[in-house]
């Protein structure tokens, strides 16, 4: 019998199927990756807008961590829409103590569709308590410009972010440079403190879709899970997501990513 690698997600679900848990775990199955979660939030919403959240308590996600841990020790973790101080400092208590898997921390902080996902007071906590125990940050355009403070406009803006973002908090930074308008390309830079690498890939026209960067990184956290270095899993995760957007589907009135299986 096959024995599966496993990896966890700490994120709010989505009812529209398309972001959080939901995208999140259909990654997982698409790298032959077991998922497991833990629940920060429900949400009502679509691939439109965001019309409701409701927090889980704090003592509840932790339960959930710590019952995924007893009997199903992922290789991997990544974590998504947190919503609050006290679920961040509760993550962060967590995987503050012993050995802990790769941490990839997608700092969500505001949806596609413009909600505000990270209370504006939890984003200190996020600074100070969880992206320094981080593998990996990866933060997009929006959110790299809201950790350094200022406006990005260029490549080698983001270039300098990484490096700024990395100095912070000491773990390798990627940050997304899909909603920067540098022609056909889009731009992601990776910096783990050593070596820094820019991937590219080309745009895809005619498609506006979410969970973009939930499936991203989660993508980075299976490959971690399957024994790829933490460079070698970045590279597999954005070629994942280029194709996944490049093969999107038509569902309703609405553009979705297509998980498909990783060979």
């Amino acid at each position: 019998m096959k024995t599966l690698p496993i990896a966890l997600t700490i994120a709010g679900s989505d009812s529209g199927g398309g972001a959080g848990i939901q995208a999140d775990l259909k990654t997982f199955a698409a790298f032959g990756v077991h998922g497991t979660s833990a629940i920060t939030c429900i949400t009502a919403q679509n691939p439109k807008r965001v019309t409701g959240i409701q927090p889980i308590r704090a003592d509840m996600v932790r339960r959930q961590i710590e019952s995924v841990f007893d009997e199903l020790r992922p290789l991997a973790v990544k974590t998504g829409m947190l919503y609050s101080a006290k679920i961040i400092r509760t993550v962060a208590e967590f995987f503050s103590h012993g050995q802990r898997p790769p941490l990839v921390v997608d700092p969500v902080m505001v949806a596609t569709s413009g909600a505000v996902l990270l209370k504006p007071a939890a984003i200190r906590d996020l600074k100070q308590h969880l992206l320094p125990l981080a593998t990996l940050i990866t933060p997009n355009l929006d959110e790299a410009q809201l950790l350094v403070g200022r406006k990005l406009r260029s490549v080698e803006d983001l270039k300098t972010a990484a490096w700024e973002l990395q100095e912070a908090y000491g773990c390798a930074v990627l940050v997304k440079g899909g909603h920067l308008h540098t022609g056909p390309a889009a731009m992601d830079v990776f910096f783990d403190g050593r070596a820094l690498k820019l991937l590219t890939a080309s745009r895809v026209r005619g498609v506006s879709t979410h969970g973009t960067g939930c499936t991203y990184s989660a993508a980075i956290a299976a490959a971690l899970a399957r024994g790829r270095n933490l460079s070698r899993a970045v590279e597999l995760a954005k070629r994942y997501i280029t194709r996944a957007i490049g093969g999107s589907h038509r569902v309703a009135r609405h553009t979705v990513l297509r998980h498909g299986t990783v060979v």
